[in-house]
């Protein structure tokens, strides 16, 4: 009996352990996440707006993004139209805030094939020997001769321009980068003794790659992926500024500025209003990434 209570004792001094540590280690992530200064909780903020109001976009304005009213064209800033209308009586707040949405998904869908994708190619070229390296970094090469927005627009004309399709693309041209860079890590990591170690031990080359490689690349990951998001983001805008990404009347932040450029001298918030925030929410995603890669990388905390 004495020592099944003093087995329940250490239990509990562990687990009250455990959750301190927990605790330090939740309070030190945010500590180093916020460190950069007081831009870094700006843009923190500022991206938490975007999120919310790209989910409740449809809640924030009684308009739809595709009704027309001719016969309110152009008006200026009123109660009735925060942000006035377009050149097709099309209220603006509506669009904007409906282009926030479309951007953050086509952002996220084109990143995350690019991540995944990328990063399972990298760790094969990087940890794999011979033709398989070979073959895999060759094909990189070709990708990457080809200049990124002549292949975007090669591929949009083919395959259309459609949301999915267009994110598809975006995220079909930013695989090469992914593996470049998985590419040069694995290599610097797969000569470390934990790896030689695992390898003697039996483990395939998956569980190395899986259980030892993938989780130290997961810092520069997420800084990439946080930035390939914002990349997305400005390539479908430019695609759409071009006439061949996504094709109106869908609320692209591209063509709003695009439309917006003609009335630029006498409406110049038709064009600016979308611009701006193309430009907040890009540069929001690469503040917000080197912050995550600081706080989840254990070599860089304390340092700043």
């Amino acid at each position: 009996m004495e020592q099944n209570a003093n087995d329940l004792e250490l239990q509990k001094l562990l687990a009250e352990a455990d959750k301190k540590r927990k605790k330090e280690s939740a309070k030190q992530f945010w500590h180093v996440f916020f460190g950069r200064g007081i831009y870094s909780k700006i843009c923190f903020g500022i991206l938490l707006v975007f999120i919310l109001v790209s989910i409740l976009c449809p809640l924030l304005t009684k308009y739809s993004p595709y009704e027309q009213a001719l016969t309110r064209a152009l008006e200026g800033p009123s109660r009735e139209h925060i942000l006035g209308t377009d050149y097709l009586g099309r209220d603006m707040w509506s669009r904007v805030i409906h282009g926030a949405r479309l951007s953050l998904i086509t952002g996220l869908l084109s990143s995350f094939v690019s991540l995944i994708l990328g990063s399972i190619l990298g760790l094969i070229a990087g940890y794999s020997r011979g033709f398989l390296q070979g073959l895999i970094m060759r094909c990189v090469d070709a990708i990457i001769s080809i200049p990124g927005l002549i292949l975007t627009m090669c591929l949009v004309s083919i395959f259309g321009g459609s949301v999915l399709s267009v994110s598809l693309i975006i995220g079909f041209t930013g695989i090469p980068g992914y593996i470049r860079m998985l590419y040069g890590q694995v290599l610097a990591l797969r000569e470390n003794d934990y790896v030689t170690a695992a390898d003697l031990i039996g483990q395939t080359k998956w569980q190395i790659m899986i259980k030892h490689l993938l989780p130290n690349c997961f810092p520069l990951l997420i800084v990439m992926f946080t930035g390939s998001v914002g990349g997305a983001v400005m390539a479908q805008s430019g695609l759409a500024y071009l006439g061949i990404g996504i094709k109106p009347p869908t609320p692209a932040w591209g063509s709003m500025v695009s439309e917006g450029y003609n009335y630029l001298m006498f409406k110049p918030h038709l064009a600016l209003v979308p611009g701006i925030a193309m430009m907040l929410l890009i540069i929001s995603l690469n503040v917000v990434g080197d912050g995550l890669r600081d706080a989840l990388d254990p070599r860089l905390r304390g340092k700043l």
